[in-house]
């Protein structure tokens, strides 16, 4: 779907990168406005819902009522099921209901955060999902814990993201802009946090927040950009994607991840693959992919201190280009094709597992 996060992108980068290698893969996905079935790059999409899907909550009732009797339908043509989590409750238990050996791919486990928004038990549906799997691929070691806290006896694989290798190439810069690229949730993206650190770090620094991304709370967003005085230094670029994703991230001075929850932090992996710094929240999967000297972590959802970061690290050029230097070296191992190759792997085990119990 256009505009999709990090997640799908996971997605389809490695399943392209399966279907290439002779596996065939159908993704069953929800429905939205100018959705078809289609194959792209040899992998089978197929969209479920009722309609046309123009809303997030018309969206994802219709996939979870459609996806257990389609997935049911087709069990008999699929040697391994694969459940991607989702939000907002991560699992539906797929293992239950599938018919056929099945892995969890999480890539999102952050229901008790919508439990609070929502005012839910969802975080009791995530538990009760996560506990259904025998087998799971978390996309970060801080992921694979949670998942193991949740579900002890589970054999949890921990295959990271990648990144494209033409993020690589060019010459970074020195930028002056400050950057976020993201879906647009104020709550769990931080955007909250970001925007309050901005309005005390502007004044020093002069230059602009530019906010690259859609997402359900744009209007939030730009309400709370309004009544902090913001309108002025912080621009709002819509979504970017391959050349121009880049092209931005290379051009920016900083890169800020300010989530509240993460899986992996994607964002983070290709700022520093462009050459530039990145400044995190202090939180598991996100200390994973910016080590000490690409770039910096403050204490978790603290603005003040995330005020103080962009000030203090803001004029320091020669300090920004050793990192931007060590962040480039570090993002060259996040490879997709060798991430494709180890869950590839992964899968075939679990394949042939199946059918050893069964002979």
């Amino acid at each position: 779907m256009p505009g999709a996060g990090g997640g799908s992108v996971r997605t389809h980068q490695i399943n392209r990168r399966l279907a290439a290698s002779g596996f065939e893969v159908t993704v069953l996905t929800t429905t939205y406005p100018g959705a078809t079935a289609r194959t792209q790059d040899g992998v089978r999409y197929i969209p479920l819902g009722f309609g046309v899907g123009k809303n997030r909550l018309t969206r994802l009732l219709g996939y979870i009522a459609r996806l257990p009797g389609e997935a049911r339908r087709r069990r008999q043509d699929a040697d391994l099921v694969v459940e991607d989590f989702f939000a907002p409750f991560s699992s539906m238990s797929a293992p239950r209901w599938t018919g056929r050996p099945t892995i969890g791919m999480v890539q999102w486990l952050h229901a008790s955060d919508k439990a609070r928004q929502y005012k839910l038990p969802l975080h009791w549906l995530e538990r009760f999902g996560v506990r259904s799997h025998t087998r799971l691929i978390a996309v970060s070691r801080g992921t694979a814990d949670k998942v193991a806290s949740l579900n002890p006896s589970a054999v949890v694989e921990v295959i990271g993201n990648g990144i494209e290798q033409e993020a690589l190439d060019g010459v970074p810069e020195v930028g002056r802009n400050v950057l976020f690229v993201g879906r647009l949730e104020l709550h769990l993206k931080g955007l909250d946090l970001l925007l309050a650190a901005w309005a005390t770090a502007q004044p020093s620094i002069g230059d602009k927040l530019v906010i690259a991304g859609t997402g359900p709370d744009e209007e939030k967003i730009g309400r709370l950009i309004g009544s902090l005085g913001l309108a002025d230094s912080v621009e709002l670029v819509g979504w970017v994607s391959g050349q121009a994703k880049l092209d931005l991230m290379r051009s920016a001075r900083l890169v800020v991840v300010p989530s509240r929850h993460e899986t992996f932090g994607l964002v983070a992996i290709e700022a520093l693959a462009s050459g530039t710094p990145v400044i995190i929240f202090d939180i598991p999967s996100l200390r994973e992919v910016v080590p000490e000297g690409c770039g910096w972590k403050v204490p978790a959802f603290n603005a003040r201190a995330l005020a103080y970061e962009l000030m203090r690290r803001y004029p320091a050029e020669a300090v920004l280009e050793q990192a931007g230097r060590q962040g480039r070296e570090f993002a060259r191992q996040f490879d997709w094709d060798r991430q494709a190759d180890r869950q590839g792997a992964v899968y075939r085990d679990a394949v042939h597992a199946n059918a050893y119990a069964t002979s």
